[in-house]
């Protein structure tokens, strides 16, 4: 019996030895592995980095065996250096994407697909995200990104300037002649180096604006360029005009100062700008609001969108996606980005987003959500940067009268469809 006892006594420890030694050996068994997520972000810097550190704080608490490496460039730096990055097999495991480059990078065969990660998470619904902005980042039915924040442009005005010179402020039901009207009367009251309008003569503002004209910057397919049509025509005349008839400034006539730069000096009238420019003109010494940009024979309104995606060869998919998900729609990221006005989270919970339409500058923040109703999205294609390029350098001729519009339109798709022809 003794002997017995003993036999098990002996087996006992030899077990307990082995486990011991199996903890040991093996760390995965005595605590979970912590994962290290890179992300790599332009949106955040240089005037939200602490309010990402926050975000990063509560999802290493809620998530303590991921931890968040955050990596940073400016604007402009950053798709140099991303690319860079991914051509060289070193992509970060979670990075940003504006809508303009998604197509670029899902081609390419570099974004993790998230449809089965999604899938196996049981309290994701894709409903918590505006719709729009979730179905951008889609291609071929795999779902390459989940939206971070979106934004619209609108029109600033500036109260001051238009009480002073006895014009009446723009309205949600103004089109472009009530805006020309606007300009035209304002100009004859405003003080010299103060102006009317500004609206750039750039690929950005002409796609919108051809959009606003009822027309179309690429066929279905993108196998072929249809802004040099009468529509075309009509929304680069309307641009060029504005120069042309001294409402917006020349680049001579801005001097050192930029577009945003003048109108907080109160040296604009009317501007059309991005809704991420509140929270710089909060404190200037004179009354400004926003309205819906007026429409042409139709309206329409610009529409952006950034997602945060993974990298297809990233080692963590699991802790990829649940940080892209959790910095795009828990509500403690939520809660930190619309406190910050970091743009407007992409979610559908109009409850959490009251937070954003309660703040008292500008007035009629309704006009954000407003701009919603007719979005008009960039043209992507992935030669995306040679294609801007390309328009922009005629749109500038345009505007400088080198060639006359309808030339510049014909050259800009003639190397349009070439760019097409390679793609």
């Amino acid at each position: 019996m003794k002997s017995n006892k003993r036999k098990i006594w002996a087996a006992g420890i030899a077990g307990i030895l082995v486990a011991s030694v199996g903890l040991v050996s093996n760390p995965a068994i005595a605590a979970p592995k912590k994962v290290t997520i890179n992300f790599f972000t332009f949106t955040s810097v240089p005037d939200h980095v602490k309010d990402l550190q926050a975000m990063v704080a509560a999802f290493e608490k809620k998530n303590p065996a991921i931890h968040i490496n955050v990596q940073s460039a400016s604007y402009a730096d950053y798709f140099t250096k991303l690319k860079t990055r991914v051509a060289g097999n070193q992509a970060p495991d979670t990075f940003e994407l504006n809508y303009e480059n998604f197509v670029t990078y899902a081609s390419a065969g570099t974004l993790l697909n998230f449809n089965k990660i999604s899938a196996k998470d049981k309290t994701f619904k894709k409903s918590s995200y505006y719709g729009k902005a979730y179905d951008v980042f889609s291609a071929n039915g795999k779902q390459y990104g989940v939206p971070s924040s979106f934004s619209t442009v609108v029109l600033y005005y500036n109260k001051d300037l238009f009480k002073a010179a006895g014009v009446a402020t723009p309205n949600s039901s103004w089109d472009w002649s009530d805006e020309a009207a606007a300009a035209a009367a304002l100009k004859a009251k405003l003080s010299e180096g103060t102006y009317a309008d500004f609206q750039p003569t750039q690929f950005w503002e002409f796609y919108k604006v051809l959009g606003q004209a009822g027309g179309k910057f690429l066929s279905p397919d993108k196998k072929k360029a249809l802004f040099n049509k009468q529509p075309g025509i009509n929304a680069l005349s309307w641009l060029v005009s504005k120069t042309a008839n001294g409402y917006t400034p020349t680049r001579a006539q801005m001097g050192t100062l930029d577009d945003g730069a003048m109108f907080k000096a109160g040296k604009i009238a009317m501007y059309h700008t991005g809704i991420w420019m509140f929270d710089a003109y909060k404190d200037v010494p004179f009354g400004w609001d926003i309205v819906v940009e007026p429409g042409g024979v139709t309206p329409g309104n610009h529409f952006f969108a950034n997602a945060v995606v993974a990298s297809a060869k990233t080692k963590n998919p699991e802790a990829a996606w649940k940080w892209a998900r959790f910095m795009t729609s828990d509500p403690a990221a939520v809660k930190i980005r619309l406190a910050a006005a970091w743009e407007i989270p992409a979610i559908s919970n109009k409850k959490a987003l009251s937070i954003y339409l309660s703040k008292p500058v500008p007035a009629n923040r309704a006009a954000v959500f407003d701009a919603l109703k007719n979005p008009i999205t960039p043209p992507v294609i992935r030669q995306q940067n040679e294609m801007q390029d390309t328009v922009n350098a005629w749109l500038e001729k345009a505007l400088n009268g080198t060639v006359s519009v309808t030339e510049a339109l014909n050259s800009a798709a003639s190397a349009v469809n070439a760019i097409l022809a390679k793609e």
